[in-house]
């Protein structure tokens, strides 16, 4: 077995490791990859994007069942649920494909197999218990993300408890379902199996569901989905699970008593666990902290040529999190061996990162809560505007949300925007581009949104926070 030399080794092609191979190697760096599983990672395969394909058809199914709304009818609507995983599993392996053109497009060589640190500067791959390549590397960058968490006693067992894997790929549409766990990944697929016809319950053991989320938004998403049919269960601590040829009946504590609810399946999101075993990280000085990969503000570990990203490194889970991460590691690793100006290597402003959660309707947000920006001791205007009172909205029949905006009293800075309604996933970028070019109410009050658009109500929360909204 040769060994072979490159500047720059990643370990992990998900969306944080391929998108810093692609820059690194646009750079002029000599870049491999070794990836164990799929390139595209749990986002591009297991997650952000097949789950999006599923949650496109049950919006499609919604909306058949209410065709009188918009002046139509239908008989006999019906659906291949097959199909509908099939064509979710196309679209990953389409997108899964591209990457490995991207590779090739882009000249970077691409490891199938397990990557194991021998010291700070080597790498064994393994593959099938065999050791298939010893790579050297001046740089490393870790990306390895994470997997879903696993609580001692209520292991998923892949027939009826299910983690994402396996709710992706159900064989048939389960009459009934629980969701443990209510952050993304569970309301996700809670929207996506109540608009297919299952009967769901959504438990969580925070206070409210969505807990990252605003508490307002918080509790206008609990009210519409118990409205669509989701029954949800807060402050409620899982205890057990019995399994039978029926299904699952769960045992959890609600304010001291126990209660019990039955359950043809149970998907189990309660979370996901940084992926930093067998790395062999013990051979170098990398230090592992609350079980994430400690460090700087340009993604250097304790070992400052070997750079670490995305989830392996801790929240947000994001993938766009993880790619930006990919960027400014690429960067700095260039800049360290004079390939990149060093001036032009940028940090990462977590508070710049948006958030985005794909039921039905969506939600999206970025920055402060109203609750923290006054726990921070913010002097702060708070505008909103309703999904209701806009045109374009009324029109498309999607009056169901709201728009949320916080602001600095004192110097008029864009502190949190939190947002509730369709589409909403698509307009939080116009509150990143602000937040990140730091413009003030006044900018964004003296912007012109084109009539007629649900990009109004931006517009208008903003307006609300001073005391001119127009259309209220």
């Amino acid at each position: 077995m040769n060994k072979k030399k490159f500047d720059l080794c990643i370990i992990g092609a998900g969306p944080g490791g391929y998108v810093s191979a692609i820059r690194a190697s646009q750079l002029g760096l000599n870049v491999v990859i070794v990836e164990a599983n799929h390139l595209g990672g749990i986002c591009l395969n297991w997650g952000c994007i097949p789950t999006k394909a599923l949650l496109r058809s049950s919006e499609i199914n919604h909306l058949l069942h209410n065709l009188d709304a918009f002046g139509f009818s239908a008989e006999k609507i019906k659906f291949d649920f097959p199909k509908i995983i099939e064509r979710s599993r196309a679209v990953s392996k389409r997108l899964s494909g591209g990457i490995a053109t991207l590779m090739k497009k882009n000249k970077v060589e691409v490891i199938d197999g397990f990557a194991k640190f021998l010291d700070n500067k080597n790498v064994i791959v393994s593959k099938d218990n065999q050791d298939i390549a010893h790579i050297e590397a001046s740089h490393f960058i870790v990306a390895t993300g994470a997997r879903a968490r696993v609580i001692p006693g209520l292991e998923p067992d892949g027939e009826n408890i299910w983690t994402y894997r396996e709710a992706m790929t159900p064989k048939e549409l389960p009459k009934s379902l629980l969701v443990v766990g209510s952050g993304a990944i569970g309301v996700e697929f809670a929207s996506f199996y109540r608009n297919m016809g299952s009967d769901v319950t959504l438990i969580e053991m925070a206070e409210n569901i969505l807990p990252v989320e605003d508490e307002e938004i918080s509790k206008l998403a609990r009210k519409s989905f118990e409205k669509q049919g989701i029954k949800i269960i807060t402050s409620a601590a899982l205890k057990s699970f019995v399994k039978s040829k029926e299904g699952v009946t769960a045992s959890f504590e609600v304010a001291g008593k126990i209660q019990e609810i039955s359950a043809q399946k149970v998907i189990m999101a309660v979370g996901i666990v940084a992926n930093v075993e067998n790395l062999g990280l013990e051979k170098t000085k990398i230090k592992v902290q609350n079980g994430r990969i400690e460090i700087n503000d340009y993604m250097e570990t304790a070992e400052s040529h070997i750079l670490a990203i995305g989830d392996v490194v801790g929240a947000p889970w994001l993938a766009h999190k993880a790619s930006h991460e990919g960027i400014i590691a690429a960067e700095k690793i260039a800049s360290n061996l004079g390939k990149y100006d060093a001036k032009k290597v940028h940090t990462l402003k977590k508070e710049n990162i948006p958030g985005c959660t794909y039921s039905m309707p969506q939600i999206a947000s970025l920055g402060l809560t109203e609750k923290k920006a006054k726990e921070l001791g913010k002097a702060i205007k708070v505008g909103r505007f309703p999904c209701m009172a806009n045109g374009k909205a009324i029109a498309m029949g999607e009056t169901e949300g709201i728009i949320k905006v916080i602001f600095d009293e004192k110097t008029g800075e864009l502190l949190g925007a939190h947002m509730f309604g369709a589409e909403v996933t698509e307009m939080i970028q116009g509150f990143v581009i602000a937040k990140q070019a730091q413009l003030t109410e006044e900018d964004l009050m003296q912007t012109i949104f084109a009539h007629p658009t649900m990009s109004e109500m931006m517009h208008e929360a903003v307006l609300d926070a001073y005391g001119k909204v127009i259309h209220l």
